[in-house]
């Protein structure tokens, strides 16, 4: 679904155009046009009737900006979906506000080409109103201008324009009409071809506003045909679409990149190089590119689809965007708080300065009040030199007495005087410490602010410490949770070592009493063996295998394997009960 604020820079700039006077308010005739517009646009159903019921109190005069945004808002914003074309809704805006405000026969550009650039500057401009496209951004779309034209960047001249853009305005930025007149007159991008400028514009625009990351020919094969084709393919944020040439009318197919869709590169085959094949949830598609440099771009192209896709993250431009945004924001609140300390600096500067002023008069004061007191001496001394010449002349007698006491005191007045040179001095030297104290105060406050701003840095530091320091704490808690199962592992395998042993000592126990019977067995068997030998030559010794022939008996003959037999079946019982009993007398003796 789309975002409202995306919405809105449109139909702001419809309401705008409409608004001829530039009072901010538009008359509800027009109103009615624009919802109708916008409903037809974005397939939504259209009800006249609550336009009047929202603006039944409204009928002294045309509708605000602000008056309109609730109606905006609930009855068509609110109900819009995906089913429509962003591209016919921003068509529809711009042909209700392009004729008001520019004439396309000054630029160098074609209408569509203007049209992009609207589209890019709603894009890129700030949320605030009016609509404006700051500095930063401007920049950003000129690189990317020349760019996909194939020119250089001229930093020092963009520099100069940014000096005199900041001058002529506070904010710094552009309206859309400006920007346009700013691409369309060429001013960075002059002795370009206007094919070339064109074709600069249509690739940015795909690129920011159709989220296109990469397009061009590679050969597909088909589902059932297996037969290879060349097509025209787009990459956008989460589709790979394909046509039948790049002038996108024949729409072939889509292929919906989800999150357990895969690229992979194949070997060559068939006669193809520089394979690859892209893995859906009920298709696969297999690829050809035209070099190894071109199979690479793809493949790369598609796996960051693929992992935006699996993050659930907006376009790569939509985010750098968002990222912009974010630092200019930070960079301002910086700037603010560099500002505020700033003043605070400044008026602690300006008490200090305070401070030494009081500290001054306090000096000069204290100098007109030793100033005074010199000449109050000096006065004095004057009084007695004056009295003294008139004791000298008044009393020649004592003369000596006189001019021991006038040397005595000139004495007294050299040292006066010497007394006060030095204190001229050090009036001096007060006023070279008052000058160093003024430059040590000046170094003073350049090293509070460098000791501010190393603290600044050690804040941060200290931080991205503390943050270390519990990330090794986890892992550490995580080391020590796995080795303590890794003992319990050891010791549970131990147990059942130890279970396994006994059972393999048992089991070599019964194995060696199996083997000790088995062996007594055999000795039995051998001794049985032995006995049933013996007892065999026993019998053939005495009875004997052959007796002499006698006349057979008339009754029935006994026949076995050789012949007739010798005896009759009488004789053969009779024998048999002889040595059974032969054998039950021997046996006890043998066991």
């Amino acid at each position: 679904m789309w975002k409202s604020d995306e919405l809105l820079k449109p139909i702001w700039h419809a309401f705008s155009a409409l608004d001829v006077d530039k009072s901010g308010k538009v008359s509800k005739s027009q109103l009615k046009v624009l919802s109708y517009n916008l409903c037809t646009v974005m397939n939504i159903p259209h009800d006249p009737v609550s336009l009047e019921e929202n603006f039944k109190d409204d009928d002294r005069g045309p509708v605000s900006n602000h008056g309109y945004m609730p109606y905006l808002k609930r009855y068509i914003l609110e109900k819009a979906r995906d089913n429509f074309d962003m591209q016919d809704f921003n068509k529809m805006c711009w042909t209700l506000s392009y004729k008001k405000n520019m004439n396309l026969k000054s630029l160098l550009i074609s209408n569509e080409d203007a049209f992009k650039v609207w589209c890019i500057f709603n894009f890129l401009c700030e949320d605030t109103y009016p609509l404006v496209i700051l500095a930063e951004e401007i920049e950003y779309l000129l690189r990317k201008l020349l760019e996909a034209m194939g020119s250089s960047w001229n930093q020092d001249h963009f520099a100069e324009y940014k000096l005199q853009l900041s001058l002529q305005r506070n904010n710094g930025g552009l309206s859309a009409w400006e920007l346009i007149n700013l691409v369309g007159m060429a001013h960075f991008s002059k002795g370009m071809n206007l094919h070339t400028v064109s074709m600069g514009i249509t690739q940015v625009y795909q690129e920011l506003i159709l989220d296109v990351l990469k397009q061009g020919y590679v050969m597909k094969k088909g589902h059932k045909m297996k037969i290879w084709s060349e097509r025209w393919f787009i990459l956008q944020s989460n589709t790979l679409s394909y046509y039948l040439s790049e002038d996108l009318v024949d729409k072939r197919g889509d292929v919906v990149l989800v999150q357990n869709s895969s690229v992979e590169s194949l070997p060559d085959r068939e006669g193809k190089k520089c394979l690859f094949v892209v893995r859906c949830a009920d298709r696969i598609f297999e690829l050809c590119a035209t070099d190894k440099k071109r199979k690479q771009e793809w493949i790369q192209a598609l796996q960051t689809c693929l992992q935006q896709v699996r993050l659930g993250l907006l376009s790569p431009h939509r985010e750098a965007r968002q990222r912009r945004r974010e630092l200019r924001q930070k960079h301002t609140v910086e700037e603010e708080e560099l500002t505020e300390r700033m003043r605070q600096l400044q008026a602690t500067n300006e008490n200090k300065q305070i401070e030494l002023e009081v500290m001054r008069k306090k000096l000069e004061e204290a100098a007109a009040i030793a100033a005074m007191e010199e000449e109050r001496r000096r006065q004095t001394q004057t009084d007695l030199q004056d009295r003294y010449m008139l004791d000298l002349a008044r009393e020649k007698m004592e003369r000596e007495q006189m001019e021991q006491q006038v040397a005595q005191k000139t004495s007294e007045l050299e040292q006066y005087l010497q007394r006060v040179g030095e204190l001229e001095d050090m009036y001096k030297r007060l006023q070279d410490a008052l000058d160093q104290q003024r430059t040590a105060k000046q170094e003073e406050e350049t090293m509070r602010r460098r000791q501010a701003r190393l603290l600044a840095e050690e804040a941060g530091k200290r931080v991205e410490l503390e943050q270390l320091h519990l990330q090794q704490q986890r892992a550490m808690c995580q080391v020590q949770a796995e080795k303590k199962e890794l003992v319990e592992e050891r010791q549970a395998q131990e147990r059942a070592l130890q279970a396994a042993t006994l059972q393999l000592q048992t089991l070599e126990e019964e194995r060696q009493g199996a083997l000790a019977q088995y062996q007594e067995v055999t000795k039995k068997l051998t001794l049985a063996a032995n006995k049933t030998k013996k007892w065999k030559t026993r019998v053939a010794k005495h009875e004997g295998l052959v007796r002499l022939i006698q006349p057979g008996h008339k009754g029935p003959q006994i026949m076995t394997n050789w012949g007739p037999a010798s005896f009759t079946d009488a004789e053969l019982e009779l024998r048999k009960k002889s040595w059974q009993q032969k054998k039950n007398q021997e046996d006890p003796l043998t066991q």
